[in-house]
C-alpha cells in the first residue's frame, strides 16, 4: 500500500480516458485500485457510522488529496466506466466538507506544487 500511495500522490490525470487507462494499464491498475478502493472504502465506514467522521478527518487528509484528483472528471468517468456508483462513499464523504470544492481545488494546487518541488530536488541531488 505504501508504494501504491506513493506513486499516487505524483499521478496528476488530466482526462477521464487518462484515468481509465491507468485502470488498465498493467503498470498503474493495480496501484490506482488499491489506493482508490480502500479510501472508498474507508469512507463507507464513516458514512455508515462504524467511524466517527471527526476522528477520520483528523487522522489523515489522504482521503482528501487523493479524491481531488479524480473529482474533476468522476462525472464522466462514471458515464464512460457505466458505474454510476463508482467512489460514491468517498464523493459523499468530501461534499459534506465545509467548501468542498475551494478545499479540493487547494489540495491539487498544492499537490502539485509539492511533487513539483520534490522532482526538482530529486533532479538537483542527482546533478
Amino acid at each position: 500500500m505504501r508504494e501504491a500511495r506513493n506513486w499516487f500522490i505524483s499521478y496528476f490525470p488530466e482526462s477521464a480516458d487518462e484515468i481509465i487507462q491507468t485502470m488498465i494499464d498493467p503498470a498503474t491498475s493495480a496501484k490506482f485500485r488499491m489506493v482508490i478502493s480502500y479510501w472508498d472504502m474507508a469512507a463507507s465506514f464513516v458514512n455508515h457510522g462504524a467511524i466517527d467522521e471527526a476522528m477520520f478527518h483528523d487522522a489523515s487528509g489522504e482521503p482528501m488529496v487523493f479524491f481531488a484528483k479524480i473529482s474533476p472528471y468522476l462525472d464522466e468517468l462514471r458515464e464512460k466506466l457505466q458505474w454510476p456508483g463508482y467512489l460514491k462513499h468517498l464523493e459523499t464523504l468530501v461534499k459534506r466538507t465545509a467548501d468542498a470544492e475551494t478545499v479540493l481545488k487547494g489540495h491539487r494546487e498544492r499537490t502539485r506544487r509539492w511533487m513539483t518541488a520534490r522532482d526538482e530536488m530529486i533532479a538537483k541531488s542527482a546533478g
